[in-house]
């Protein structure tokens, strides 16, 4: 079976799907609180189920209602089997953060992908706090088996990789027995998702300070119950947003907060930057297509908005480069890699870089089939190309943009886009 998309153009509005960072905090720190809270719309995808499913694997009661989720735990425990974290490279970081809270052993792991994505500085950092913590092969990479009870102390964390790294920090620190002091080397990398982390951990009512660059966490602390509403998630807005930009269309995503601290929230800002007509109001996004016009963009904040980025860039006029992506390597493919290649093979003209690539355009898009790498976004982003392409675009394994977008395919239909998944 693959994904085949068609050249159509697209217009309407659709709801934007809920916020897969913020369901995956929302899951675990309603656990962590004991709960009972409630969690209204939040994103129910095969990422955020790896979430909840590992929570549960804790102890943690997860009811599904009518609005949402009802979270509430007497006790957490280490599981008796390994948790699965599926793809999902949010479920095994601050999951392992979880299991260094619990007296006793926690084996993480995932599928074959996860299993490559790096674990070694969180699992040092929290060696250091006071928890055993080791990758099973010696690697770094998953599995990984972690063991409580975290203290808390001093620690420094490489900046450079992944901020799930320190959110998965601040997550579980408070709950240790003394206050802690994270220093986040540079390059800081995806910093809005930090903040995300801090604004939910606030939310649940522990206040994280941040001095010279120092995270400070108190110790000795624990959660408070709390209801939320999960927010319009802007990494998925932005497919729609783009297929409007490009193919001379019209589209609005409502249910989002542009007061968000999403980092992806500046998809607004980008899309007017390259040239498209872009109108904001408080809970929504509008787009239509403009002259569009390459530029610099720096990824080191938004590493999900790339592929579809690099996308809108075949459609500008002069080059686009994308600068301070480093991380983007070390995604659910090696995204750099990977977008490149989708690129090329569409005929546009793309070349790699150590920290992002160099899109020349306008290009005049071709059919061709599409090796997704298994990776939910770039599956996406070749769906949107394939809207402006010459003939139809066929991408493998169709069905994972359920890892982060699950109406994605049903959303671009009813925007009009001739997409579909065949045998």
């Amino acid at each position: 079976m693959r994904y085949r998309a068609l050249a159509s153009r697209v217009s309407g509005s659709i709801q934007a799907p809920p916020s897969k960072s913020y369901t995956h905090r929302a899951v675990i720190l309603a656990a962590l609180s004991s709960g009972p809270c409630r969690i209204r719309r939040p994103l129910l995808a095969e990422d955020t189920e790896a979430t909840i499913g590992g929570m549960a694997a804790f102890g943690a009661e997860i009811e599904r209602t009518a609005d949402g989720l009802r979270v509430a735990s007497d006790s957490l425990r280490p599981p008796g089997m390994p948790i699965d974290a599926r793809n999902s490279g949010t479920t095994l970081r601050l999951l392992t953060g979880v299991a260094a809270l619990l007296e006793g052993s926690t084996t993480l792991s995932g599928d074959a992908s996860l299993r490559k994505r790096p674990m070694g500085p969180l699992l040092d950092a929290l060696t250091v706090l006071g928890a055993r913590a080791r990758s099973s092969s010696g690697d770094g990479l998953p599995p990984v088996e972690v063991e409580g009870v975290l203290r808390g102390g001093r620690v420094s964390l490489s900046g450079s990789v992944s901020s799930q790294f320190l959110s998965s920090l601040l997550i579980a620190c408070p709950l240790a027995g003394n206050r802690s002091e994270i220093r986040v080397l540079p390059p800081r990398r995806s910093e809005p998702y930090v903040e995300m982390t801090r604004q939910m951990v606030r939310a649940f009512g522990v206040d994280i300070v941040v001095d010279e660059g120092a995270y400070l966490v108190p110790g000795g602390r624990t959660y408070r119950p709390t209801d939320l509403e999960v927010p319009g998630d802007f990494s998925s807005a932005a497919f729609p947003l783009v297929a409007a930009a490009i193919t001379g269309g019209d589209v609005t995503v409502e249910g989002l907060d542009m007061g968000s601290l999403q980092g992806d929230r500046r998809i607004a800002h980008l899309l007017e930057s390259f040239g498209a007509r872009v109108d904001v109001a408080s809970d929504r996004v509008r787009v239509r297509s403009g002259d569009l016009a390459g530029q610099t963009v720096d990824v080191s904040d938004t590493p999900d908005l790339f592929p579809i980025l690099a996308v809108l860039a075949t459609q500008a006029n002069g080059e686009t480069h994308f600068v301070n992506g480093e991380h983007l390597r070390v995604k659910e493919s090696d995204r750099i890699a990977s977008t490149v290649a989708m690129l090329r093979a569409l005929g546009a003209h793309a070349e790699p870089t150590a920290d992002g690539c160099v899109v020349h355009g306008p290009a005049s898009l071709r059919g061709a089939f599409i090796d997704s790498r298994a990776d939910h976004r770039i599956l996406m982003a070749a769906a949107i190309a394939g809207l402006a392409a010459d003939d139809s675009v066929d991408i493998s394994d169709p069905w994972c943009f359920r890892v982060s977008y699950p109406s994605f395919l049903d959303d671009m239909r009813a925007l009009g886009a001739l997409h579909a998944v065949v045998e």
